[in-house]
């Protein structure tokens, strides 16, 4: 009998092909937390494009591990994982540039009020959308703060300084280890200095609740926040405050609070706000990378191999007693 792979969501055909090479694919009819823990079982490797319910974990004797469909462990309650000797693996930094272009398109359709111009030439003809012209700003030469240096942080360090001849500043937590042109400073420093704001940095106890009214309030007027990271580390009233207020030049939001998006969420009334549907990590050619990641740990979990991206190596000895491996 073949191994079970269960997705939560569809995959790149290239990607399925092999997934059924290796087992029997089952795709979730939804991805609700009802459907996948209906659909999942019998499963030997979840693959995790959505939040995986804790209690799928003990309940399942055969399942080797949780594979993320890209870097972020949010979706994934590792410790649950960990404690019925399941393996975490993921797939890091290969929507890295992807993530880094939705920063660059967002924050550039901002600065030239792109949301205003094509909803008032819709409705108010070309004068009405032609008049924000006057107020639209350029990218170049301005100053980038990002928080959080990791794959994402260094690729959008990348297009800024060396494409636009941004300056960037930069939040970490290894300041000795930024690419060269970025600088290391505080958050008060960064909001105070940037002119665009991007967060591409983990949710963690630490970054929860990150940006509050305090810190939107010492953002420079007119500046743009992009967030990319996770909807909860930014304070979402404090924001649509900032928002009505008329300070902020605009937000990008590509996460939020509540998935998906409510239809009659406020913020979908404001004209300075681009919202995606947690889409910035996603094109062809990401979505073929990230599955190729998945492909290979799945191929390597299954053969009893570690995965190359182990994100719980502490439950090795517990997973292999699990499954009678022997040295």
């Amino acid at each position: 009998m073949s191994d079970v792979i269960f997705s939560t969501h569809p995959l790149h055909p290239e990607v399925t092909r092999d997934l059924r090479d290796l087992g029997t694919l089952v795709i979730a009819s939804e991805p609700t937390p009802e459907a996948i823990i209906e659909e999942s079982a019998g499963a030997s490797i979840i693959v995790v494009r959505a939040p995986i319910p804790a209690e799928i974990f003990p309940r399942e004797p055969e399942l080797r591990a949780a594979v993320r469909h890209g870097a972020g462990l949010d979706m994934i309650p590792v410790e649950a994982a960990t404690r019925a000797g399941v393996l975490v693996a993921n797939v890091p930094g290969v929507n890295a540039v992807t993530v880094a272009e939705h920063c660059i398109w967002s924050a550039l359709a901002l600065l030239r009020k792109y949301p205003e111009v094509s909803a008032d030439l819709r409705s108010g003809g070309w004068a009405t959308a032609r008049a924000h012209s006057d107020h639209g700003r350029e990218l170049s030469g301005r100053t980038l703060g990002i928080v959080g240096m990791g794959n994402v942080g260094r690729a959008l360090h990348r297009i800024a300084y060396h494409g636009f001849g941004m300056r960037v500043l930069a939040l970490t937590s290894r300041p000795n280890d930024l690419p060269a042109g970025a600088e290391a400073c505080d958050l008060t420093h960064l909001l105070a200095q940037s002119d665009v704001v991007a967060l591409c940095c983990p949710l963690t106890d630490e970054t929860r609740g990150l940006i509050g009214a305090a810190e939107l309030a010492r953002m420079r007027e007119g500046a743009i926040l992009v967030n990319v990271a996770r909807g909860p580390v930014v304070d979402e009233a404090a924001l649509l405050a900032a928002l009505r207020e008329g300070r902020l030049g605009g937000a990008a939001i590509d996460v939020f609070d509540r998935q998906p998006l409510p239809r009659d969420h406020p913020l979908l009334t404001l004209r300075t706000v681009i919202l995606t549907p947690h889409m910035a990590g996603i094109t062809e050619e990401s979505m073929l990378r990230m599955g190729q990641g998945v492909v290979m740990e799945t191929r390597r979990i299954l053969a009893g191999d570690m995965p190359l991206n182990f994100c719980n190596p502490e439950v090795w000895p517990a997973y292999r007693s699990r499954f009678g491996m022997t040295a």
